[in-house]
């Protein structure tokens, strides 16, 4: 999350600065990235609840830490974020 917003990508609203509080940086993880994630935790499926437009590989950018393994990740976001 905070290397998309330091890009200026779109779709990235992360209102709440990265506490995990508001799913406003909810990213679609391409599924062949999805078993390299740590599994989604009990305060980010709770946030995920609250996403618009939530799909199966929905994660919120702010718990996914960058790590050499994720070389190459994919993901998109979505149309809106609220």
């Amino acid at each position: 999350m905070e290397a998309a917003t330091m890009a200026g990508v779109p779709g990235i609203d992360a209102d709440c600065g990265g506490a995990c509080a508001c799913a406003t940086c909810q990213v679609y993880v391409d599924a062949i990235w999805l078993p390299l994630l740590p599994p989604v935790g009990e305060g980010e499926s709770s946030m995920l609840e609250f996403a618009a437009n939530r799909q199966d590989g929905s994660r919120l950018a702010c718990q996914i830490r960058l790590a050499p393994n994720l070389d190459g990740l994919t993901v998109t976001t979505p149309e809106f974020q609220f």
